[in-house]
């Protein structure tokens, strides 16, 4: 492009039938946009006022918090068990997830008519389903407790940490394949020595983040019967104790955030020794 046509107003710059595709799309979308709001029946005049009656309510209803509720033992206890629970589904979901991603690799999988769609298939299904229905499924079949809160959480790190893991297999360089595979290396050897070096690295970090993703979802899941500080939440909502629930919310915040911290901390370390 010379300089002449840079210097082009832009109404000058159309053109036909690229740019005419590109605004009617734009349109496309805000008219459906418009459409969705008549449809839902969403009164846009009302959100101007909303956050001050969320104000109002806040103060008159959930503050200030009751403190003393989250210092007590057995509160102090369920954080200890949210810990806890996100640890081993995460470790025993990434031990299951690794297999899983090698098998549902299009370019690594040792058999693409059965391995590939299968495993693919079983992470797919695994990511699909949101953790919060896992739970309720699971405490339906086994009953209340930590146990199907941690199957839960280990469903949910399958599929997301294999489906990352997998598009890092996906995405490993060819030419260290072809050279392991000429010296007559099987799949294993081949996945052994020339695709894990690749991969560790984006791994780590993903497992990582898993960890972080799993443990907000474990300060949660104890409030559909899975324990832990969930359980607390739902106690303190059933009986109408907004101050608990306040107090309840700020500490999961509090840890969630202290959660980040670590997760960054250690992803930080991990670039650096890389560098």
């Amino acid at each position: 492009m010379n300089a002449s046509s840079k210097a082009l107003p832009d109404w000058k710059r159309f053109r036909f039938p690229q740019s005419l595709y590109k605004y009617v799309a734009l349109l496309a979308a805000l008219a459906f946009v418009g459409w969705s709001l008549d449809v839902l029946k969403i009164d846009i005049e009302r959100l101007p006022g909303l956050f001050e009656r969320i104000g109002d309510v806040l103060a008159r209803r959930y503050w200030p918090p009751d403190l003393a509720h989250v210092m007590q033992p057995d509160f102090l206890g369920a954080i200890v068990d949210t810990f806890q629970m996100s640890y081993v589904a995460t470790v025993v979901g990434l031990l299951i997830a690794i297999p899983l991603s090698w098998f549902a690799s299009f370019n690594m999988t040792p058999s693409r008519r059965f391995l590939y769609p299968v495993c693919r298939l079983f992470v797919m299904a695994c990511r699909s389903v949101h953790e919060m229905i896992w739970t309720i499924v699971l405490v339906a079949v086994v009953g209340f407790g930590m146990l199907p809160g941690t199957l839960a959480m280990t469903l949910f790190c399958i599929g997301f940490g294999g489906k990352l893991m997998t598009e890092a297999i996906e995405s490993v360089r060819k030419g260290p394949i072809e050279a392991i595979r000429a010296t007559g290396a099987g799949h294993l050897q081949t996945f052994v020595f020339a695709v894990l070096p690749q991969v560790r690295v984006a791994w780590a970090g993903i497992a990582i983040y898993t960890w972080d993703v799993v443990f907000r979802a474990s300060t949660v899941v104890g409030f559909f019967g899975a324990g832990g500080m969930g359980h607390y939440l739902r106690e303190s909502v059933q009986k109408v104790e907004s101050r608990q629930v306040t107090a309840i919310i700020l500490t999961i915040v509090a840890i969630v955030i202290v959660a980040e911290l670590t997760s960054a901390w250690a992803r930080a370390r991990i670039a650096r020794a890389v560098a």
